[in-house]
Formats: C-alpha cells, sequence, structure tokens
C-alpha cells in the first residue's frame, strides 16, 4: 500500500527504540522507501547499521556528515518526504519540536518538512503526565501533528503505567491511515453492517448462517484508509475490527434494524453488506429445550426488512448500496431487489462461483445500478471493497 512514497522514520533515545527497527522493516515490505534519521543518543541503544540493513539506505544521524554529497541534505529529504512519524519520541524532542527548537539533524529536516506529521511518545509516566509535557504535545497538535496515544504497561523503568510506545503494527495503522490511499472520502460518513445475525432459540441454540463478514469488514477499512467516518454494524464474528472505525457489536436482526435505524440518519453512504436472518423464532425458549422422540417444527416468523426500511426512509442524497448472494438467476434477482427496495446500487454475487463464497479472502461481484451492470474480475475482498466505492461516489 506504500509504493512509491517515502517515509521518514525518526527514532529518538529510549529503550522503546528497539521497537522502530521493527516498524522499518514492516514499512518496506510495504513497498515504502524507509529514510531513518536517529539521534545521537537514539545510536547508543540501535545502532544506525541495523536500520541500514533493513531499509538497505544510509541512515542519518550528523547534520555535518561530510559523507553525504549534498551540503544540504535535511533539505532536499524533507522535500521529498511524504510522512514523518517519530517513534519512539522522548520528552525532550517532543518539547524541541514543538518549540521549533533544530540543534540535529532529526530537527532540522522535521522542521523543514511540510507533509503530515506522526509522532509516538515513549517516557515514564510521570514524565508524560507532567503538565510541561502535556502542554508540548498540544503544541504540537495545534500545529497539526497526529500524537499517539502511549500504550499502558510495565514501562523499563520497572513502573507501571501509561508511556510504553504502541507495537509497530500499530504504528502502522496510524501510517496507512495518513496516506496510504488517497482521501476522496474525506468529510464523508459511511455506514456498512458485516456479518451474520443470530437468532436464539434457547440458551444454547441459535439460527445463523455462513457469513463470516469479512465483505463488509473489507469495505469499512477501505473506507477509512479512503479518508471516511465509518461506523461498522457487526454481527459476531471472528475478525479483528478496523483500526480507527466505530464498531457497534449486534447479535440478533432485532438488535441490528435498531442499531441501523439509530445511525443511518447520519450517514452519507450506506452499505448493507449484513447477511441478516430472515426469519426468527416466534418464542424463546428460557431453558434449554430437551430432545424427545419423534420430529421437531421451529415456529418462524418475518424479521424487520432493514434495507427496506432504509429504502423507504433514506434523506436525500444518500447513497444506499445492497448486497445480494445467489445460486440461480443472479443479475434478474438481483436487479429485482434493487428496484423494490429503492436502492442506488447493489453488489451481486453468485455462491457457486469458485472465490465468491463465504469464508475466502476473494469474490467475484456485479455491480448493478438502475443504468448499467459492471462484472468485476475474481479479486481480493480489500480490491472489490475499493471498486465498490469508486462507483458509490460517481453515484453521490
Amino acid at each position: 500500500m506504500l509504493k512509491g512514497k517515502t517515509i521518514l522514520l525518526g527514532v529518538t533515545g529510549g529503550i522503546a527504540a528497539y521497537k522502530a527497527a521493527a516498524l522499518a522493516s514492516a514499512l518496506v515490505k510495504q513497498h515504502a522507501a524507509v529514510e531513518v534519521v536517529m539521534t545521537e543518543n537514539a545510536a547508543k541503544f540501535v545502532t544506525p547499521l541495523t536500520f541500514e540493513q533493513l531499509t538497505g539506505r544510509r541512515v542519518m544521524v550528523d547534520t555535518f556528515d561530510r559523507n553525504f554529497t549534498h551540503q544540504v541534505e535535511h533539505i532536499s529529504l524533507a522535500q521529498r518526504t511524504d510522512l514523518v512519524m517519530i517513534a519512539p519520541a522522548t520528552a525532550n524532542v517532543c518539547a524541541k519540536l514543538a518549540h521549533g527548537l533544530a540543534d540535529d539533524m532529526l530537527t532540522t529536516t522535521v522542521l523543514a518538512c511540510r507533509c503530515p506529521k506522526l509522532i509516538a511518545p515513549a517516557m515514564n509516566t510521570n514524565m508524560y503526565e507532567n503538565p510541561v509535557t502535556q502542554d508540548n504535545l498540544a503544541l504540537l497538535r495545534r500545529y497539526g501533528w497526529e500524537v499517539i496515544e502511549p500504550a499502558s504497561g510495565r514501562l523499563a523503568c520497572g513502573a507501571e503505567g501509561k508511556g510504553k510506545l504502541p507495537e509497530p503494527e500499530d504504528l502502522m495503522q496510524h501510517i496507512l491511515a495518513q496516506i496510504a490511499l488517497p482521501h476522496d472520502l474525506s468529510g464523508k460518513k459511511v455506514l456498512v453492517t458485516a456479518g451474520p445475525t443470530q437468532e436464539a432459540l434457547d440458551p444454547v441454540r441459535y439460527l445463523t448462517n455462513h457469513s463470516t463478514g469479512k465483505m463488509g469488514y473489507a469495505l469499512a477499512k477501505m473506507a477509512m484508509l479512503r479518508g471516511a467516518e465509518v461506523t461498522l454494524i457487526s454481527g459476531p464474528t471472528s475478525l479483528p475490527f478496523p483500526p480507527f472505525v466505530h464498531v457497534v457489536k449486534v447479535v440478533s436482526a432485532q438488535d441490528m434494524f435498531e442499531a441501523v435505524t439509530a445511525h443511518a440518519p447520519e450517514a452519507d453512504l450506506i452499505f448493507k453488506a449484513a447477511a441478516v436472518a430472515d426469519y426468527t423464532p416466534e418464542s424463546y425458549c428460557d431453558d434449554k429445550m430437551k430432545k424427545k422422540d419423534g420430529e421437531l417444527s421451529i415456529p418462524l416468523k418475518r424479521t424487520q426488512d432493514i434495507l427496506a426500511w432504509l429504502g423507504q426512509n433514506r434523506r436525500p442524497g444518500q447513497v444506499l448500496c445492497g448486497f445480494s448472494m445467489e445460486t440461480r438467476d443472479m443479475e434478474e434477482n438481483s436487479r429485482a431487489k434493487l428496484e423494490k427496495k429503492h436502492l442506488d446500487m447493489i453488489c451481486a454475487n453468485n455462491l457457486k462461483v469458485p472465490g465468491a463464497g463465504f469464508g475466502v479472502d476473494t469474490n467475484v461481484i456485479t455491480l448493478i445500478t438502475p443504468e448499467k451492470t459492471l462484472e468485476l474480475p475474481l479479486q481480493s475482498k480489500e480490491s472489490a471493497a475499493n471498486a465498490i466505492l469508486d462507483q458509490a461516489l460517481l453515484l453521490l
């Protein structure tokens, strides 16, 4: 996702500098060009050679290093940098950056950068909570920095509290959210439903379906990476929640209906990817139903039709996208659903097509609008999600 991007990774003198090496490696795996700039104190914790081996690039420490061919290397680097990440950031460096002090290679270079800047403070809890440090971080936020909250736990000094550098994978998510994709959905509110619902028969058993939620989760993640404010209403799944997404957990079809109707009025785009039960038991048994001789019949009643409600209650300018999984007559059935439920677009797939079923990481989708039909090739669910978002933007 970071191919063609240059990341300036600033490493300062804290024990958490070892985590920066793992972050550098992860960035390289995302095809980013990683330029590491270290303070002299950072080089006492992790050697520049470590980062040079991981990134394949010369590490900068000394502002006046004569081995650089360009006399103003820090300006050249600042001009080609797409994002700055300072991790870990000591209290000292936070203070210097907040007040525009530039007395080493790192602070001098960063002061010349005009790209997005992220900083991850890591220090003793008392140092972090000191009002002076908090004022400096507030200043950085005022100047446009994104300050990444430190994690809590046991610190290197032996204390317990807030001040740990977040894990490299968490830092990576902040970087991806900033520059992985163009923010063409910035300022838009996106509502996504995902996963199955569970309709309880008794305290032990329930009715459900094979949905894993992967398509809906991919939509929520891609919309977030494109700058949207995303709400994900999720039935029970085993998937990790997408980062920087507001998640509303539900279980039953009624739960899903209540959550959707509460959040839909604010949304600019709605993607109803959840596989909601069409029927639910007429009654719930408070005790486990015991096995008996003979057949068992379970009376069912219809659940609320969430998509139909959305189509009938949409506000002007809102884009509504449904999903249709079929086993035959896919386009005909999906187009009928599009018209009946007053949708702008429906994403249809055939369960019998290889790569388009439940639980896989790929999909084969046909996008249907009142005016056209667009067949997408077999691709990852994240790629399919981006294609869906592209078409939804045209409708918006």
